[in-house]
């Protein structure tokens, strides 16, 4: 296999589809953990991703990063057909924290399409080494698509976004204590603030802001059981903006106030004092 062209970073062809709007196709948003690339070749619809509706139409490349939900829409008089590529190993940060980005091939060479439809062709004959010649393809088209002028993204390999996720984490758990956003969270790693969030919980199973009421919930439990801090001063401590914020996350979280909490973490430890050491303590003790 050939070395990726400068600038472009490493990634691997999952799959390439051709496909084409029928009356049993049914548009549900879904969320897919790796990158994917669409050309659209005929028709007209719709795509969805999050929170947005995009209008989408022959000629028309969209590029959507893992861990965004989304879905198409075609339009019943002028049916939508599109070849879908799905990558893994690079993520693309937009413009304007966007998750996802749609732009207009119509007046442009045909070098992209092209690129697309040696790898169809490869992927349908099956020839001998068809796996590498379409990788190599796959590279030679992320490089047209970094060349656009007029479309400025940047690419990262995943193991990057890894490695951001893991410094983001760490940062959450030393830094708890100060106030900590979206926005700081993705400056500290580079990344689109939007992707990072959902890099994060895919790596981790929860979204940052989450992770990071969870680590103070973690240090205010420590507060309450080990301190005569008031439970303003523990709010304080473990990093919430106010006491009734913290009130009502430490009772989702936990299921009993915070109150009730250190009340039951008291008690605990009174009647653990109260119990009588076992008897091989005891011999211990006596022959001390």
């Amino acid at each position: 296999m050939t070395k990726p062209a400068a600038g472009a970073a490493q990634n691997k062809l999952l799959y390439i589809t051709h496909s084409k709007y029928e009356n049993d196709w049914h548009s549900q948003p879904h969320i897919h953990p790796f990158t994917e690339l669409f050309y659209v070749i005929n028709g007209k619809g719709s795509f969805l991703a999050e929170e947005t509706e995009n209008a989408i139409r022959k000629d028309d490349f969209v590029i959507v990063n893992a861990g965004i939900s989304h879905t198409e829409v075609s339009s019943p008089s002028m049916p939508l057909e599109y070849v879908t590529i799905g990558m893994e190993g690079l993520s693309f940060s937009f413009e304007g924290n966007k998750s996802h980005i749609i732009f207009s091939c119509k007046n442009e060479p045909k070098d992209l399409l092209f690129y697309i439809n040696a790898m169809l062709s490869e992927m349908e004959e099956k020839s001998r080494d068809y796996e590498t010649v379409c990788q190599n393809l796959l590279e030679v088209l992320i490089t047209k698509l970094i060349r656009r002028t007029n479309f400025a993204f940047e690419v990262a390999p995943s193991v990057q976004i890894n490695r951001e996720c893991v410094k983001i984490k760490r940062y959450i758990e030393a830094n708890y204590i100060q106030n900590i956003t979206l926005d700081s969270l993705a400056e500290l790693s580079h990344l689109n603030k939007y992707y990072m969030a959902h890099a994060f919980t895919l790596h981790y199973g929860c979204s940052p802001i989450r992770y990071l009421c969870q680590t103070r919930i973690e240090a205010s439990k420590e507060l309450l059981a080990n301190t005569d801090y008031s439970i303003t001063e523990v709010a304080q401590y473990a990093g919430f903006s106010s006491q009734s914020y913290f009130a009502q996350c430490f009772s989702k979280s936990c299921g009993v106030t915070a109150s009730a909490y250190r009340k039951s973490c008291k008690e605990t430890l009174t009647d653990f004092s109260k119990q009588k050491p076992p008897d091989s303590c005891q011999k211990s003790t006596d022959t001390l």
